[in-house]
């Protein structure tokens, strides 16, 4: 069951106020948790519930709740809903990236030319990191700087996460901005992972390396708030001309 508003109940947004309105509601969220009104382990209310009792956009409500989510109060199960984690916020640093596809630095100049893009069967180990029975879009490209190939790139992304992606211009768009603007679920986090392997088929000979040269490996798994994966990419690099570059943004 469901908790209702509890000891805030009276409480509501003020459109007057020059604070946002997500914002004025993470407020009177975070005090239905630290009321009571809102238990350790209970659901919270309905995403629709609370747009009508609040009288605002869903929009706001998932910011609110992205809000307590990132800081430990409330979790979210996929198919089940929303439910308080904690009474007190995460310890820790928290960090956020900008997703970026500039590999080599701001002084390198790269260009991509799309080598494949279309529906296809994606391998085993990726239908199983993106966890659907869905049809798979996949592109493959690779970006060249100097009249080189610097690093070939795989992504996979589910065709309803980003419906009519092949209309779309992604040879000059990137993947990451083309999701958070047109894509059904947005980019709430990403797991990055990165190893050296040996260097084999079409991928060597794109690279320009021969057969068992060693390559940086660098696997990205995105999902959206709620868990869901959004999107899988694997981008293979040379060792000898990679500089790989991240930026850090403490969040609030």
């Amino acid at each position: 069951m469901q908790p209702e508003l509890g000891s805030a109940q009276d409480k509501t947004v003020d459109r007057f106020n020059q604070e946002k309105l997500y914002i004025q509601l993470t407020r009177i969220f975070l005090e239905q948790i630290n009321s009571g009104a809102w238990q350790p382990g209970q659901q919270i209310p309905t995403e629709e519930d609370l747009c009508k009792k609040f009288n605002v956009s869903k929009i706001t409500v998932r910011q609110a709740v992205n809000n307590l989510v990132s800081d430990g109060y409330l979790t979210k199960i996929q198919g089940k809903g929303t439910f308080v984690s904690s009474v007190s916020p995460v310890v820790g640093l928290a960090m956020k990236t900008r997703l970026t596809e500039e590999m080599f630095g701001m002084e390198v100049h790269l260009e991509r030319e799309i080598l494949f893009k279309g529906i296809k069967q994606s391998p085993p180990e990726v239908t199983a990191y993106l966890t659907t029975d869905d049809k798979i879009f996949y592109i493959l490209s690779r970006r060249i700087g100097g009249g080189k190939t610097m690093y070939i790139e795989e992504t996979y992304i589910p065709y309803n996460m980003l419906p009519f992606i092949e209309k779309l211009d992604i040879s000059h768009n990137s993947i990451y901005s083309m999701l958070q603007e047109k894509g059904t679920r947005k980019i709430f986090k990403m797991i990055q992972t990165i190893e050296i392997a040996e260097a084999f088929g079409d991928n060597a000979k794109n690279l320009g390396l021969a057969k068992g040269s060693a390559v940086l490996i660098i696997h990205r798994l995105f999902f959206s708030s709620d868990d869901t994966p959004i999107a899988y990419t694997k981008i293979q690099g040379r060792t000898d001309k990679y500089k790989f570059q991240t930026e850090f943004e403490r969040i609030r």
